[in-house]
């Protein structure tokens, strides 16, 4: 006798809303609150992970935003657009990464009106220190699926993005 598939909370949930929507909107919502669901368990379970190691998540990204740069250096505009971030979320995140000495600001040398954040060496050798932390919980929590199903799932969501104009700058 053929086993029941397991079923998660979503599915219960697209059971209710089964009398209202077609298949089509009910895979497409099915699809975005797992999305959701999974993010949040990455996001709780990465900063938890990374609390014993004083840094948090938003910090590591940007440290890693900055490590990727060319020479460790972007203006606050092209930092806000790497994260998604408004100007003045970069400022408050920027001005804390400062304090403990891991960025600094300073103007553009070809336009005084624009500000350059910089990595400095603590800076990039504490993001270097927990990014092995990062991403033992990243392969943990998504070690279900086999290597096709990411690269599939990954050039599913890629597809998506570039759709919805999510560029790499």
């Amino acid at each position: 006798m053929p086993q029941e598939p397991a079923t998660d909370y979503v599915d219960g949930m697209v059971d209710v809303l089964a009398q209202q929507y077609d298949h089509e909107a009910l895979e497409a919502k099915a699809l975005a609150y797992r999305l959701r669901r999974i993010t949040h368990r990455l996001e709780t379970d990465l900063k938890r992970e990374l609390a014993p190691h004083g840094i948090e998540l938003w910090a590591l990204e940007l440290l890693a935003c900055l490590l990727r740069a060319p020479e460790h250096r972007l203006t606050a505009s092209q930092l806000a657009a790497a994260m998604q971030l408004t100007s003045g979320a970069v400022t408050n995140r920027v001005a804390k990464l400062e304090a403990k000495g891991w960025a600094v600001r300073d103007f553009a040398p070809h336009d005084r009106r624009s500000v350059m954040v910089s990595l400095t060496r603590e800076g990039s050798e504490r993001a270097r220190e927990v990014f092995a932390t990062k991403t033992e919980t990243e392969l943990r929590l998504l070690s279900v699926l086999s290597p096709e199903d990411h690269r599939r799932l990954n050039d599913n969501l890629r597809t998506v993005l570039l759709a919805l104009g999510d560029r790499e700058r």
